[in-house]
C-alpha cells in the first residue's frame, strides 16, 4: 500500500489533485508489475479520470488512495479513495487508465484478412501492452507463418487475437498427455475426441477409458494442470 497523501479540501466537493494520484497510482501499478517479475517494460503512464460530478464529500485532510479487491491496474480501471482524516469518513472510486509500455511487433503496412504472416511483414515498436485485452505478440517468430483473422492497419499493434489459432492434431489422433501438478508431471497417452485448437480446451479419452479435459499447446501434445 502505498503512502497516503494529505490533500486538503476547502469544499463540499472534493477536489482531488490530479498529480499527487497519479504519482501514488503509478507507483501503486509499478510495483504490482514488478511482483510479476516482467523485465519487458520500459515505463507505465497513468491517466487520471474524474469523480463523479453529483458527489458530495465531506471536507478530508488526508485522502488515501488503494487498489480495489478484485481490481489489477491495467488499462481502464479504478482506483479506490478513502478519507482517513475528516468531518466524515467516505470511500468512492476514480477511473484511470494505466498504460504499460514495452517492446512489441507492429506491422509495418496494410496487412488484409487471411494474409500469412512473414517477419518482414512486423516492425518492433513501443506499444501500450494493456490497452486490449488479447496479449500483444512479443516474439515475432511466434508469428511467422500464421493466418490474419483480421486486417490490420500500419503501425497497429499485433495481437493474439489477430491470429488464427492453430490446429495441433485431429479428432482420432493419439495424443500425448501431460499432467502436471506442484513438484510433479506424469506422462500418457489418450485420444482426442475433438480438434485441438490453440488455446481451446479439448477432450481427451484416456487408455482407462475415463475422458479428461486439457488445452493443446503443441503437435500432438496435451497439457492437463491438476
Amino acid at each position: 500500500m502505498a503512502a497516503a497523501s494529505s490533500l486538503c479540501v476547502a469544499q463540499p466537493v472534493v477536489d482531488v489533485n490530479p498529480e499527487g494520484i497519479e504519482q501514488q497510482v503509478r507507483q501503486l501499478a509499478a510495483d504490482s508489475l514488478r511482483q510479476s517479475s516482467r523485465s519487458d517494460i520500459r515505463r507505465v503512464e497513468v491517466l487520471v479520470g474524474q469523480l463523479d460530478s453529483r458527489l458530495k464529500l465531506a471536507p478530508c485532510s488526508q485522502i488515501q488512495p488503494y487498489v480495489p479487491s478484485g481490481s489489477v491496474l491495467w488499462g481502464r480501471t479504478r482506483i479506490g479513495l478513502r478519507c482517513v482524516r475528516g468531518e466524515k469518513p467516505w470511500n468512492v472510486f476514480l477511473p484511470i487508465t494505466v498504460k504499460v509500455m514495452a517492446p512489441a511487433w507492429v506491422a509495418s503496412a496494410t496487412l488484409p484478412a487471411g494474409h500469412v504472416l512473414s517477419e518482414a511483414d512486423l516492425v518492433q515498436a513501443e506499444v501500450d501492452l494493456a490497452e486490449n485485452t488479447s496479449e500483444a505478440i512479443l516474439d515475432a517468430s511466434l508469428a511467422a507463418g500464421r493466418s490474419l483473422t483480421r486486417a490490420m492497419a500500419p503501425g497497429q499493434s499485433l495481437r493474439q487475437f489477430h491470429l488464427k489459432p492453430r490446429q495441433w492434431f485431429a479428432a482420432g489422433d493419439l495424443v500425448k498427455v501431460v499432467a502436471m501438478g506442484p513438484g510433479y508431471r506424469v506422462t500418457s497417452q489418450g485420444e482426442a475426441q475433438t480438434h485441438g485448437f490453440e488455446g481451446q480446451s479439448v477432450r481427451i479419452k484416456m487408455e482407462s477409458g475415463r475422458t479428461l479435459t486439457g488445452i493443446p499447446v503443441a503437435e500432438r501434445l496435451v497439457e492437463l494442470p491438476l
